[in-house]
């Protein structure tokens, strides 16, 4: 056998022990997000007016982002009198800053999803003409990518978003992302919902607002 052979034998099989490893990772990371979704599921479902809703949203959220390897992200809710999207539980860089923070209607690319119901995949916000830079510019951060999901109801009624913004490694967002992103979504729909009956009341406060 040549050394070119050689060479080739041994980067090829460097490329292969890599790519079991990664995909081990991958798998343990799906199922503990499987584990932790299902847990969540069968708390949403015994939600009372003692509930904790709000801790409950933060621990989908922090799921999704675990799931698809990130660290930014934040779950909005409709303000249904003026069609804002309140900031309710915010992750990453912007932690501090957004809680409260209001989107105007259909502003952004959050905004575009909620109007009209569509789950995105955006690689290059950047390049998307729909991205609302201002929050970007006013907190200090850089969005380059995104997965963004409607929360929606059966009746059709859309209950807010979820975004997670920038894997890790940069890689890109997938199709299999947005798949678990959409059973998420679903997950934190039922809870908002069963919330909203047990407490009478909408969880978007049209009283909290944050200016910058």
């Amino acid at each position: 056998m040549t050394d070119e052979s050689m060479r080739f034998l041994r980067e090829e099989c460097k490329r292969l022990t890599e790519e079991n490893r990664e995909l081990r990772e991958e798998l343990r990371a799906l199922r503990e997000s499987v584990h932790a979704l299902s847990a969540l599921y069968y708390i949403s479902q015994t939600i009372d007016s003692d509930t904790d809703v709000f801790r409950l949203l933060s621990n989908i959220l922090d799921s999704a982002l675990a799931a698809l390897k990130a660290s930014d992200g934040s779950l909005m809710l409709m303000d249904e009198t003026t069609g804002e999207l309140v900031f309710t539980v915010v992750r990453g860089t912007a932690s501090n800053s957004l809680v409260g923070y209001r989107l105007p209607p259909g502003q952004g690319i959050a905004g575009a999803v909620a109007a009209h119901g569509r789950p995105e995949i955006v690689l290059d916000v950047r390049q998307d003409p729909r991205f609302y830079s201002f929050v970007d510019e006013t907190i200090g951060f850089k969005t380059r990518s995104m997965v963004c999901v409607p929360i929606t109801l059966d009746n059709g009624r859309t209950l807010g978003v979820i975004q997670v913004l920038n894997k890790v490694s940069d890689r890109q967002f997938t199709q299999d992302d947005l798949d678990l992103m959409l059973v998420i979504a679903q997950l934190a729909a039922t809870a908002i919902r069963r919330a909203e009956r047990a407490g009478e009341r909408s969880l978007a406060n049209p009283n909290t607002t944050v200016a910058f």
